[in-house]
């Protein structure tokens, strides 16, 4: 891929997370927009652009960061299986991180382990629908990988939000992740189509 599809890649995977973040904070984020009128509305929705432009930046750094490890995983372990193993047990290692520590630091008396399951589960069943398409877009070994990028890096890189108490359980644990989702199932997507032409 050369420089010119690089930059591409970079400002269309920004545009594309801050107007996914931009849309889903409109739906979500009611304060910004309920008083103030018109002008109120547009710069809140622009503020929101920024805030997921900003958001989708990191989603481009874990992508590329990701690849570097993809790499040196794939010469460490010798062999693309072993390397795809590691990956599902580390997918299997966050799922249960992501509600079981979550749990232990913001449940109160009256919650279930149950209720901080739910949002766990609903990220695994995206990063593996986009990693199916992925797969049928290029070829069958590509889904573990797409897997394990849309699940344990959108997660790291979501990692920020998670641990503010003020953030969880509110409308900005999703303002900041659908900018992560946005950018990384676009650059996921995007970049075996780029490299074909």
């Amino acid at each position: 891929m050369n420089s010119r599809k690089v930059v591409f890649l970079f400002f269309s995977t920004m545009l594309v997370g801050a107007f996914g973040g931009a849309l889903v904070g409109t739906v979500l984020y009611d304060p910004l927009f309920a008083e103030g009128g018109f002008w109120n509305f547009i710069f809140g929705f622009i503020w929101l652009l920024g805030v997921g432009a900003a958001v989708s930046a990191v989603a481009q750094m874990g992508y590329f960061a990701y690849l570097l490890l993809n790499r040196l995983a794939l010469s460490l372990f010798k062999t693309k299986r072993l390397w795809n193993r590691v990956q599902l047990f580390l997918i299997a290692f966050v799922f249960f991180d992501l509600f079981y520590f979550r749990y232990l630091a913001y449940a109160t008396e009256d919650e279930t382990i149950w209720g901080y399951l739910l949002t766990p589960t609903l990220l695994l069943i995206f990063a593996a629908v986009v990693a199916y398409f992925k797969q049928r877009e290029t070829h069958r070994g590509a889904f573990i990988s797409a897997f394990f990028f849309m699940y344990v890096i959108t997660t790291i890189e979501w990692v920020p939000a998670l641990i503010v108490p003020e953030v969880n359980d509110s409308s900005w644990l999703w303002i900041y992740l659908a900018p992560l989702l946005f950018a990384n199932t676009y650059q996921l997507m995007m970049h075996h189509r780029l490299q074909r032409n």
